[in-house]
């Protein structure tokens, strides 16, 4: 399993850094004046045989969002920052694989984003803003407003977060002054400090806002009292399918369900069966098992599904978010600290 390198064997010489995506000279000047042994090089490329051999050679620090050479290419190569805080499409790959090469993700600089986006989903739901805006698109206004409008209002609700993780705890954070009880499920109950990257005054790194925290296997008895349920795990082997037929049928019929993390988690032939036969009031879905969405699913035309095609996580301000957390970890890594966000392969992100 790779890990963070004990010590560094740059500190007679440069470090050199290679990033392989396009980044405003703003932001690079903002890595190099973190320390004058940086030498970074911005080469932006789609394959790892669009970068020069000689940039490879010398690469002790890879920055990138989807070049991932072979390590044969890159020898000096000691530490990859991926763009992306999902890791399920790189995971394989040779390189992330390689012992002793660490690997880290861009996991807690795009929570605030996907968080609000989530917020947005949720009211949504709830306030049932798609019929109105039916009604709105056709000059209408609505008749038996009281009746078919009442919305199912945040304050006194449960909501139930599926992966506490840097974006379930900033969407918990979100929602507590709402006035709602907060419930979470997550992998490791033991370890309740948030010990992954996160923007000051955000989050909530030690587990103090959920009135309860639930091991994985248990949703179903988190999902029983939740009027929202939302998702927030990664991608791995052992989330797959997680949220299937047995776990959609311990929720209320007035519940909605709320899905930002990856296509794969929900099962969503079990997802729209519950949705087709009412015994869900909702669902709001940014990923989906094959993106894009299949233009025949029955998704698209159901009056209680809100769609939205994997934009939460969309921010003109991603960059600079990512720099701050890449520039955190070569601070780290200059003083021979742990890095934030090492993935480790047995689990998968």
């Amino acid at each position: 399993m790779p890990s963070c390198p004990q010590s560094y064997p740059h500190m007679s010489k440069p470090i050199e850094i290679l990033i392989s995506f396009p980044l405003a000279d703003e932001l690079v000047a903002r890595l190099k004046e973190i320390s004058p042994a940086l030498n970074i090089s911005v080469h932006p490329a789609r394959q790892p045989e669009n970068i020069p051999e000689e940039l490879w050679g010398k690469a002790e620090v890879l920055f990138t969002s989807t070049v991932l050479p072979l390590p044969e290419f890159a020898p000096n190569l000691r530490w990859v920052q991926l763009l992306w805080a999902g890791v399920e499409n790189f995971i394989d790959t040779p390189l992330l694989q390689h012992p002793d090469i660490t690997a880290t993700t861009m996991s807690g600089a795009n929570t605030s984003q996907v968080a609000e986006h989530t917020l947005a989903l949720i009211l949504a739901l709830g306030h049932k803003l798609s019929a109105l805006f039916v009604h709105q698109n056709r000059n209408e206004w609505a008749t038996d407003r009281s009746e078919r409008f009442s919305p199912l209002e945040l304050r006194d609700t449960t909501v139930g977060i599926v992966g506490y993780g840097s974006l379930g705890r900033q969407v918990a954070r979100l929602l507590q002054n709402f006035g709602v009880t907060i419930l979470a499920s997550k992998r490791n109950l033991g370890q309740e400090r948030d010990s992954g990257y996160m923007p000051p005054g955000m989050g909530d790194p030690n587990n103090e806002i959920p009135r309860r925290l639930y091991p994985a296997p248990a949703l179903r008895s988190m999902f029983k009292d939740c009027d929202f349920v939302v998702v927030t795990v990664p991608l791995t082997a052992e989330t797959l399918g997680m949220i299937g037929e047995d776990q959609l049928a311990a929720l209320k019929p007035t519940a909605c369900i709320i899905d930002v993390s990856r296509g794969g988690v929900i099962d969503h032939q079990a997802l729209t069966q519950a949705l087709q036969e009412k015994k869900l009031a909702g669902a709001a879905l940014d990923v989906f098992p094959e993106e894009p969405l299949p233009a025949d699913s029955p998704l698209w035309g159901m009056p209680n599904v809100i769609i939205t095609p994997h934009v939460a996580g969309i921010s003109a301000h991603y960059n600079t978010r990512a720099v701050a957390l890449f520039g955190e970890n070569l601070r780290r890594y200059i003083n021979d600290q742990p890095l934030l966000n090492i993935i480790d392969i047995s689990r998968g992100y």
